[in-house]
């Protein structure tokens, strides 16, 4: 059986790993910002600058309008 600590100094394999490097990630709100990955840019929808919880704004899509159908239905069901 093997330990933790046992664990942590085992090396890795060599050959079969993806290259780790410095990679440009690009939202779609047009942030842009350096972390590290196996890709040399990677391509978010959302990021931290844009997503709801972060700003504090929420954003909603409306697609046939199940919004409105939704706030409708709920507003009668508070008064």
């Amino acid at each position: 059986m093997l330990y933790p600590t046992e664990l942590l100094e085992q090396d890795m394999k060599q050959g079969i790993h993806p290259d780790y490097m410095a990679a440009s990630v690009v939202c779609a709100c047009g942030n842009r910002f350096e972390t590290m990955a196996t890709q040399e840019e990677v391509h978010v929808e959302i990021c931290s600058v844009c997503h709801p919880f972060y700003t504090g704004k929420q954003r909603l899509v409306d697609t046939a309008g199940r919004v409105d159908r939704f706030k409708k239905k709920y507003e009668k069901a508070a008064q």
